[in-house]
């Protein structure tokens, strides 16, 4: 019997980090948690720990490291710190698996640290891809790691596509892909309605359960920009070969159309441990604590096309994929800036993508030949929306 795949899961006490521990646990002989790192939820951390027995823990500071020492079986966990530590377990010699699910700009080092190594990377966190496209699926290339991804909507995608697919789409008779989006919250209220939109009313997503960052990107539909980004580099596809269709009951989790007009759909309950299984055990299928989806129940299916006057966060996304170079990192760095001060109160929700639109415009592309134009477009564009953000008040 071979032995269980050392598991390191980047973001442990987020949803993804969370649904992945549970489908882990459903099939202790396949699995085994040998690292897991949190930012600010030490207490969820040290349950975890306590739980599962990591091999290592992390933690942002040296303090919170004190305070999960406390907590912890001395001799079974050790604890580490920051930006070295995150590195360090997602490229440890003995980490099979990598779920890459810190979320925003954080996740890109250690994430790139898994490629770099040649993990198989389940990828949960988009902005690696967004921020730093050709350099990650360079350094994915160049080391032989597995990359599968783990967005609902790309991971549809790839079990749309044939076996025989290695990212790209010119060769497999492939015309569109199609990634659905429920729409968020939003998607009918009135336009003059939205300047009044609270936080706890943008997290409110109708189908999914998310964490606040995430569930804002929903509502702005800035996730789905992202997205765009993301399946171009992850399945080679051009702008025009990418299209955003509105699904409402978030059953359809995407879809392919070829070139003889065959379109295959990935269907399945809107529960996010379905790809997380999928990913984890690839090319196998395992139990993933899911339940049986009723077609019955739902009755129809509806599908319609985005209105980018009340999403126009969609028109960033294609302008920022088809400028190139550093304008993905900027929309990402400067969405992520909008985004907290709207959930800190202190900008207007049709504010967010005003600032990053601001933010464009002022920075503009430049080329994007290493890690530190990345990481330099990124401080920038913070610096610049952090601008944008005190003209503004609510």
């Amino acid at each position: 019997m071979t032995r269980p795949q050392n598991l390191c899961i980047l973001g442990a006490t987020g949803s993804i980090g969370l649904n992945t521990l549970d489908v882990a646990a459903r099939h202790p002989q396949r699995f085994r948690i040998f690292a897991l790192s949190a930012n600010e939820r030490i207490d969820e951390l040290a349950q975890l720990c306590q739980r599962h027995e990591p091999r290592y823990a992390v933690v942002a500071q040296a303090a919170q490291a004190d305070a999960l020492a406390r907590r912890v079986k001395p001799g079974v966990t050790e604890i580490l710190i920051g930006q070295q530590g995150l590195e360090r377990i997602a490229a440890h010699e003995e980490t099979d698996c990598v779920m890459a699910a810190i979320v925003g700009a954080a996740g890109l080092v250690p994430t790139l640290a898994a490629a770099r190594a040649g993990k198989k990377l389940l990828l949960a966190n988009k902005e690696a891809l967004v921020m730093a496209g050709p350099i990650f699926m360079h350094a994915v290339r160049t080391h032989h790691a597995t990359l599968l991804p783990i967005d609902s909507e790309h991971n549809a995608v790839f079990q749309c596509l044939p076996d025989s697919f290695r990212g790209d789409l010119g060769g497999h008779g492939v015309r569109r892909v199609l990634l659905t989006a429920s729409g968020g919250p939003f998607r009918n209220t009135p336009l003059e309605r939205l300047r009044h939109v609270t936080p706890d009313e943008a997290c409110a997503h109708p189908n999914w359960v998310m964490g606040r960052k995430i569930s804002v990107d929903s509502a702005t539909m800035m996730n789905k920009a992202l997205e765009i980004i993301e399946a171009h580099w992850l399945f080679g596809a051009a702008p025009e070969q990418i299209e955003v269709v509105v699904h409402p009951q978030s059953v359809v989790h995407s879809m392919v159309e070829y070139a003889d007009g065959s379109v295959i759909a990935q269907l399945g309950n809107p529960d996010m441990r379905t790809p997380i299984a999928h990913a984890l055990a690839y090319p196998e299928r395992i139990e993933a604590g899911v339940g049986a989806l009723d077609l019955f129940r739902i009755g129809q299916l509806d599908f319609v096309a985005p209105d980018f006057e009340r999403f126009p966060a969609l028109r960033l996304g294609y302008r920022a994929l088809r400028e190139g170079g550093t304008s993905p990192a900027t929309l990402n760095a400067a969405n992520e800036v909008a985004v907290s001060a709207f959930l800190d109160g202190r900008l207007p929700f049709l504010a967010i993508t005003a600032v990053i639109e601001a933010v464009m415009d002022e920075l503009g592309p430049r080329p994007l030949a290493g890690l530190d134009d990345v990481l330099g477009a990124d401080a920038a564009a913070r610096r610049q929306a952090g601008m944008q953000v005190g003209a503004m008040t609510v």
